[in-house]
């Protein structure tokens, strides 16, 4: 198959380098100023195989496609869209962003059918062009079993590298589990400055982390989803206590965050179903004071 990366960062190499390295055809779709800095070749650090293996790079999607992987951040889709010609051929789109609002976006783009919500759990990252560094000891990535005719195969080829997957019924389950894990993660150790194992042992941290998640669970049953929050927060309990949100790590690094794809849908669902998110509001605030000047461009 010919598979498209739309954002070659630490998701997209991830995803591109696996799916190179099983044989199929990958084309990294970079920006124009990148184009001819960018190796053709993507170079994978991970616990289930270290490896380099050839790719194409490109700046548009101009060859047909049979999947367009859409991993770049949320803050950068519109802009990342305009690679992507109307004449395009392209048989799928599975985005992998945070947030739940991109896929109407995607979807007034591509049109209904063509979109497949899809969701991954990992952290990954890009040390260099066309170098990745995969440090969580897993990958969780499930998509909506609307799909599961075009991306069966390519699921059994991430399963067999060591990713953990899943087909979802209920997409909007599938996108909300994604982001009632995400967003307390990201907003409670981006207001702290600290990882999450130093969030979890301060018990005012804690105690605000938890209530978070009841909110976005709250915000996402009310939204039609199927969400039990204490299953997440059994699950958080399970994560490496030196691990760093990306949230954090763009602040950190002065970059604009991705407040709004993260924190927005919490906030508007709360306020559209008449909930009260406390706790989301409260670590939103305090991000946005650590923004300084950017917090004028978060869409918050």
């Amino acid at each position: 198959m010919q598979h498209g990366i739309l954002g070659a960062g630490g998701v997209g190499g991830l995803i591109g380098a696996v799916l190179a390295q099983a044989g199929e055809q990958v084309t990294l779709i970079v920006r124009p100023e990148a184009l001819a800095e960018h190796p053709e070749t993507l170079s994978l650090e991970s616990k289930f195989g270290k490896f380099t293996v050839p790719v194409k790079v490109s700046s548009k999607a101009s060859t047909p496609l049979d999947v367009l992987w859409i991993t770049v951040k949320a803050t950068q889709l519109k802009s990342a869209l305009n690679s992507i010609p109307a004449t395009a051929e392209i048989g799928a789109v599975v985005p992998l962003l945070n947030g739940i609002d991109h896929t109407q976006l995607l979807r007034e783009r591509f049109g209904h059918d063509r979109v497949i919500p899809a969701t991954i759990a990992v952290e990954s990252e890009r040390t260099a062009a066309g170098v990745i560094v995969h440090r969580s000891p897993w990958v969780r990535l499930n998509a909506a079993s609307a799909g599961r005719s075009v991306l069966e195969k390519t699921l059994d080829e991430f399963q067999r590298f060591g990713f953990e997957c899943n087909f979802v019924d209920n997409e909007v389950t599938l996108l909300w589990s994604k982001l009632a894990f995400l967003a307390p993660i990201a907003l409670s150790t981006t207001a702290a400055a600290a990882p999450i194992g130093d969030v979890l042992g301060h018990p005012a941290h804690k105690a605000r982390f938890e209530d978070c998640v009841r909110e976005a669970c709250a915000v996402a049953n009310a939204s039609g989803a199927a969400l039990d929050p204490e299953f997440i927060l059994g699950n958080v309990s399970k994560l490496p206590p030196q691990m760093r949100s990306s949230m954090q790590k763009d602040v950190a690094a002065g970059r604009p965050p991705e407040l709004d794809a993260i924190a927005g849908p919490i906030l508007r669902g709360g306020k559209q179903h008449d909930l009260k998110t406390p706790a989301t509001q409260g670590l939103v605030g305090e991000i946005l004071e650590r923004l300084g000047p950017l917090r004028d461009v978060v869409g918050l």
